[in-house]
């Protein structure tokens, strides 16, 4: 399946800015772009043809796309193009969101759609968050703690425009707490390109293997093991200044078992979560080692109630057996997860 990579902010993060710097790297060749509307966007230099139905392909091998009604059937028509070779060829999607977008519903047109399923998968979120406004938009909007929360890579923008280092710095510690598991990169950094945004799955595209520990996110690597399985929680809300209201909402929870577990054991799991708790789960990743087929890990995602298709590995990379599944929650009793 095609990558979808999902690039979320608030109003003024500078999705823009990233975006017109994006469509003029070579790795973005091949690569649909769907956004909002075209005047913000300066393709200009890069118009080849402007074409009544919404699509216009670019010089540079790009394609851009606004939204037409529905994603889904801006996605159902990228597919149809492939199809019957008005696409040569499509290498990924970058789907941009409105400022004020919950990037839930987006990704559940991605996920939960049964035919956009077979030629889509979700590679990540992308969450832009400006270092000047960033800690006073995270105060106001809880959607804005939600996007960096369920964002598998966080970029901080305007880093050059904030004159006080000490807030940015507490900004950036405040991004890791609220999730752990994400990259935070600076986007003034010249490293800061599609190399460093895109590829966030399972998949290692740099080893051609599946990197569990960097898609779970570092931290949920650093666990101590035993043998009963383990819950592991993280948001200490002591730590945080009364402002932040709403970081200690969300919590990163990361659950370990050391040995197989009955698929039937993880689908009441999942379905109990979903059911009771569904709006209150952000984002979900998890590694199972299954007992019926212990040889081949089970992949399984999620962003609030809708759940990707479980996928299965060829096999486990080196020396990581075992389930893994790392939550992050908004507004859930912590003693719920265990």
């Amino acid at each position: 399946p095609i990558p979808v990579s999902v690039l979320t902010g608030f109003l003024g993060a500078g999705k823009t800015t990233l975006l017109n710097r994006l469509l003029k790297d070579p790795q973005l060749t091949d690569t649909a772009v769907i956004i909002n509307e075209f005047g913000e966007v300066a393709i200009d230099h890069l118009l080849v043809e402007q074409a009544s139905d919404g699509i216009i392909q670019l010089s540079d091998g790009c394609l851009c796309c606004t939204v037409r009604g529905e994603l889904v059937d801006t996605l159902a028509d990228l597919v149809d193009r492939l199809q019957t070779g008005r696409i040569a060829r499509l290498a990924r999607v970058v789907v941009e969101t409105t400022g004020l977008a919950d990037p839930a519903p987006v990704l559940q047109a991605i996920m939960a759609h049964p035919a956009l399923v077979q030629a889509f998968r979700l590679d990540g979120v992308i969450t832009l968050i400006d270092a000047v406004n960033g800690n006073a938009t995270l105060d106001a909007h809880v959607e804005a703690v939600k996007q960096a929360a369920v964002a598998d890579r966080i970029v901080l923008t305007k880093t050059d425009l904030a004159t006080d280092a000490g807030d940015v710095a507490a900004l950036r510690a405040r991004l890791r707490q609220l999730n752990p598991g994400a990259v935070l990169l600076d986007a003034d950094d010249s490293e800061t390109g599609a190399a460093a945004l895109f590829d966030c799955g399972l998949y290692n595209p740099e080893t051609k293997s599946a990197d569990v520990q960097r898609w779970l996110g570092e931290e949920a690597g650093h666990h101590h093991h035993d043998h009963d399985g383990h819950h592991h929680h993280h948001g200490d809300d002591h730590h945080h200044d009364h402002q932040h209201r709403h970081d200690s909402r969300v919590r990163s929870h990361s659950l370990v078992h050391d040995g197989p577990v009955p698929f039937s054991a993880i689908e009441m799991f999942l379905d109990l979560l979903r059911s009771t708790h569904g709006e209150k789960l952000l984002r979900m990743k998890g590694v199972i080692e299954l007992l019926e087929d212990p040889s081949r890990p089970l992949v399984i995602h999620g962003v609030q109630k809708i759940l990707h298709p479980p996928a299965r590995l060829p096999a486990w990379p080196e020396g990581n057996r075992g389930t893994r599944l790392v939550l992050i929650t908004l507004d859930m009793p912590e003693d719920y997860v265990r």
